[in-house]
């Protein structure tokens, strides 16, 4: 059987909420969807653009001046 997890704690200044205490596995799980979420936004960005390929000796020579 899961254990409960404790219910997230809110810590106020001056009667206003300014930060909240989460179990770590919690904290993890939302740094890992923020992660998902930015990976998709780039992904869809990337796929809007049009694709333009070149030989691999182009790049190379390129590359070579620089």
């Amino acid at each position: 059987m899961k254990a409960t997890l404790p219910k997230p704690q809110i810590v106020t200044r001056n009667g206003k909420p300014v930060s909240v205490i989460i179990s770590i596995q919690d904290y993890e799980e939302l740094l890992e969807r923020v992660e998902d979420t930015n990976d998709v936004t780039c992904l869809k960005r990337v796929r809007s653009k049009p694709l333009h390929y070149r030989p691999l000796e182009d790049y190379l020579a390129e590359r070579k001046h620089k």
